[in-house]
C-alpha cells in the first residue's frame, strides 16, 4: 500500500514537472537584424522577431564601434526623434528599430535583446544568463557630392518647345566610381547608363507627360550608391476621362479622371447646378466615394437617383504650377425604359386596328357587294310574261 502511494506521489511530482517543461519555452531569434553599410542623410531599419512562451520582451542597446563594451538602451524618440521603435507583441515578439537621417555618429553596434525569464529585470541577476543577444553592425559613410542642375518647370502648351538638359556631376566620393544612370519616378530609363562622372539626360521635347522627379544614380565598389534628384514640373493635363455615363436608376456610376503632370494634383468633384452654379462634392453624404491616388481620381456614387443625380459633374486637378478640369455628363434612366419600345409598338398597333375599324364602318352602302344573297327578280321581265300568257289565252278563245 505504502508503494503504490509513492508511486502515485511520484508519478504526480513528474507530471506536474512534465506540464511545466511543455507549458515554458525558452525565448529565441526567428529574424536577427542584419549588419548595413549606409550614407550620410539615408536611413534604416533593422527587425527582430522572437519566439517563447510566455512572448519574450525586446530591448535595444547601443554601443560605439570603439566600445563594444559600454552598451546604452536605446528609445523611441531619442537622438532629437530620429529613433523610432515599434514593437508588437503576439504569437512572437516582432520589433523595428529605424533610424533616419543619419550623421556619422550614428555608426555603430546596434544589439537586439531578448528574455522571458521572469527576473529578467531584477538587478540582482547576471543579464548575460537572463537575456539572449543579437547584434549587428552599422557603418555610416559621408555622402558623396554630386552637383546637380536645378528644377525645371515646363510651360503650358502653346508656348515654344525648348529642349531641357538634366545634368550631374560627381565632384567628390570616398570609393572609387564605377557606373551612373538615369531614373524617372523610381523606374530607371533604358540607355542612359554610363562610367563618366558628369552625365546628362536631354529631353528634345518636354510635354506635360515628361515631367516628374529625375534622379542621377551613382554606383560604387565598396560603397553603397549616391544619388541626386532633380524635379521637372508642369501644370496637370487631363488626358482620360469618361465624356458621359449611362446608368439606370438605383444602381451605381463610377467616373473617373486621369492627368499627367508634376507635382501630383489635389483632385476635387464639382456637380453643375442651374445654368453657372456648382456645388462641391465630397464622402460626407454616405451616397458618394471620391478615390484619388496621384495622377488618378474616380467618383463612385451608390443607389442613383433619378431626381437629383443626372448632370453635368466636373473633375479638377490643381498643383502648384497649375489646374486643369473636365467635364462628365451623368444620365439617368428610369426602370421602366426598357418597357418603351414595346410599349411605342403596341401603342401604334392599337392605333392602326382602330383606324382600320373606323373606315370599314364608314364605307358607302353600294360599295359593299354581298354575294351571298340571292339576287332580286327584274320588273321588266315579270312584266312581259304576264303579257304573253294573256295574248295567248285570248287567241285560244
Amino acid at each position: 500500500m505504502r508503494s503504490y502511494t509513492g508511486m502515485l506521489a511520484l508519478l504526480l511530482i513528474h507530471g506536474n514537472l512534465m506540464l511545466t517543461y511543455v507549458s515554458s519555452q525558452n525565448a529565441g531569434f526567428v529574424k536577427s537584424p542584419m549588419s548595413e553599410i549606409k550614407l550620410t542623410g539615408d536611413a534604416f531599419e533593422l527587425y527582430c522577431d522572437v519566439v517563447g512562451s510566455p512572448v519574450p520582451e525586446i530591448q535595444w542597446w547601443y554601443a560605439d564601434i570603439n566600445r563594444a563594451d559600454s552598451f546604452k538602451q536605446l528609445w523611441d524618440g531619442a537622438r532629437k526623434r530620429r529613433v523610432s521603435i515599434n514593437t508588437a507583441y503576439g504569437a512572437n515578439g516582432v520589433s523595428v528599430l529605424a533610424i533616419s537621417r543619419l550623421t556619422l555618429e550614428d555608426a555603430g553596434i546596434y544589439e537586439c535583446r531578448a528574455s522571458n525569464d521572469p527576473r529578467r529585470n531584477d538587478l540582482r541577476q547576471n543579464p548575460a544568463i537572463s537575456w539572449i543577444r543579437t547584434q549587428a553592425t552599422i557603418s555610416v559613410l559621408q555622402k558623396p557630392r554630386i552637383n546637380a542642375s536645378d528644377q525645371e518647370v515646363l510651360q503650358p502648351k502653346g508656348g515654344q518647345e525648348l529642349p531641357i538638359i538634366l545634368q550631374c556631376n560627381l565632384t567628390n566620393s570616398h570609393s572609387t566610381h564605377q557606373e551612373s544612370f538615369w531614373m524617372k519616378n523610381g523606374q530607371e530609363i533604358a540607355n542612359t547608363k554610363t562610367e563618366h562622372r558628369h552625365t546628362l539626360f536631354k529631353l528634345s521635347k518636354p510635354r506635360a507627360d515628361d515631367s516628374g522627379e529625375y534622379m542621377c544614380v551613382y554606383t560604387f565598389k565598396s560603397a553603397p550608391n549616391a544619388n541626386a534628384s532633380i524635379e521637372v514640373k508642369a501644370a496637370p493635363e487631363i488626358l482620360g476621362h469618361k465624356r458621359s455615363e449611362n446608368r439606370k436608376e438605383g444602381e451605381n456610376a463610377t467616373l473617373h479622371c486621369k492627368s499627367v503632370g508634376y507635382p501630383h494634383p489635389m483632385w476635387t468633384w464639382r456637380k453643375k447646378v442651374g445654368q453657372r452654379s456648382y456645388i462641391d462634392i465630397d464622402n460626407s453624404t454616405g451616397r458618394f466615394f471620391i478615390t484619388n491616388r496621384n495622377n488618378f481620381t474616380e467618383l463612385s456614387i451608390v443607389g442613383l437617383d433619378i431626381g437629383t443625380d443626372p448632370g453635368e459633374y466636373v473633375c479638377n486637378a490643381s498643383n502648384i504650377i497649375g489646374s486643369r478640369e473636365s467635364m462628365t455628363i451623368l444620365r439617368v434612366r428610369s426602370h421602366l425604359a426598357p418597357l418603351w419600345p414595346f410599349l411605342g409598338v403596341l401603342a401604334e398597333i392599337i392605333i392602326l386596328v382602330v383606324i382600320i375599324v373606323v373606315y370599314e364602318k364608314r364605307k358607302r352602302p353600294d360599295e359593299v357587294t354581298d354575294d351571298d344573297e340571292p339576287a332580286a327578280p327584274m320588273k321588266t321581265n315579270s312584266t312581259n310574261n304576264h303579257k304573253e300568257k294573256n295574248v295567248r289565252q285570248r287567241n285560244t278563245n
